[in-house]
């Protein structure tokens, strides 16, 4: 289940690290594995600007963490919710449709992992939080 890519994904940290300078922030707990992340944003009225992460979690819950920093710079506001809500909702519908922005979500979900999508959603789900978005 875990491969290299994975591991890749989760190593790269270039955003790791809190540093109390965000517009929005949230912080999540998974209730299934007690995974745990904070995530500090700066947004503007268009566009977010950063994302900086901590994490206490596994290795996918990581990696999609990497994956999503480094995917949500200048995305538009509006488009949040339609791209996001949609990797939600792979939870409940067990289908792999991601928006094409956000394809490399397919590297950590799949239907070898989809018993731990909780782990891999949940700074999807801080994110939503963060603009509370339900």
């Amino acid at each position: 289940m875990i491969n290299n890519q994975i591991i890749k994904i989760a190593s790269n940290n270039k955003y790791e690290g809190l540093k109390k300078i965000y517009t929005h922030k949230a912080s999540v707990r998974n209730s299934t594995c007690g995974d745990l992340i904070k995530i500090e944003l700066i947004a503007n009225k268009s566009k977010i600007k950063s994302m900086r992460y901590e994490t206490d979690a596994c290795i996918l819950c990581e990696a999609s963490a990497s994956l999503l920093a480094n995917k949500i710079i200048n995305i538009p506001l509006k488009d949040i919710k339609k791209y996001f809500l949609k990797l939600q909702n792979i939870k409940k519908t067990k289908k792999f449709l991601f928006p094409a922005k956000l394809k490399e979500f397919n590297k950590l979900l799949n239907k070898k992992t989809l018993s731990r999508a909780n782990c891999v959603i949940l700074p999807i789900d801080a994110l939503l939080k963060a603009f509370s978005i339900d």
